[in-house]
């Protein structure tokens, strides 16, 4: 079935993103076609963090997130630089019918992002002026919104779903499986309040930045990784 940009037995097809290794759908992920069999199939929805830009794939949350998990849980990368939840939405519905995912985790992205669908698809970023008219609330329902949209895919496929946050954390209901804090991007430096002797006091002046000079560095990504496997390692199998 399709309608305008939505399918659900098709993923989105993007450019590829130079200097990366993606798949022809423009993923930082293997092909889709054959789809391997033997393994429980997880999705990853998120923005320019999660996809690893200025990152080597190994060094992403999501490659390390990976490694401490089970062999028998297969990674799908399907974060895009740029991203919003709209479009994690419309990225996720074409999975139902080619990846036929067990796990969904999503990280999101600031919740002021939009997907303007016209002639093509298009990401809106919080500085774009289409955006002049939102606020904070429509921000929060729109974000909203979206999540409901997940959760009850996740639902009708009998899917298990994670949620976490890239750089702010907002609400969720206390029913659902959040990873509230930390984000991607306090997690490092990692600085414990308590004066325990194995307390984390180390202070760091240089930031950890990624090799594109923007985005977040390979500890940022290696501390989330740990502390994501740390909160869901008894759910997520």
């Amino acid at each position: 079935m399709k309608y305008g940009f939505y399918a659900d037995d098709d993923l989105p097809r993007f450019d590829p993103v130079y200097g990366y290794k993606t798949n022809s759908y423009g993923y930082r992920c293997p092909e889709f076609h054959p789809l391997p069999d033997g393994k429980k199939n997880i999705v990853v929805l998120g923005c320019s963090h999660t996809f690893g830009e200025g990152l080597p794939e190994e060094e992403t949350w999501v490659a390390q997130a990976a490694n401490k998990f089970t062999e028998t849980l297969r990674w799908w990368n399907l974060a895009r630089p740029g991203g919003s939840a709209d479009q994690m939405i419309r990225i996720v519905y074409g999975t139902g019918k080619v990846i036929f995912p067990k796990i969904i985790i999503a990280c999101w992205p600031s919740y002021s992002r939009r997907e303007r669908l016209d002639i093509y698809p298009k990401n809106l970023t919080s500085a774009d002026p289409l955006l002049k008219t939102q606020n904070a609330y429509t921000d929060q329902n729109n974000f909203l919104k979206n999540v409901f949209f997940l959760e009850k895919f996740a639902e009708n496929i009998q899917a298990k779903i994670f949620h976490c946050f890239a750089e702010e954390s907002y609400n969720l209901d206390n029913n659902f499986n959040v990873l509230k804090e930390p984000t991607i991007k306090n997690c490092w430096p990692e600085w414990d309040k308590h004066h325990l002797p194995n307390a984390k006091k180390e202070k760091i002046t240089i930031p950890s930045v990624a090799r594109d000079g923007c985005h977040y560095g390979v500890e940022h990504h290696r501390v989330f990784a740990s502390r994501f496997y740390e909160r869901f390692k008894h759910k997520i199998k």
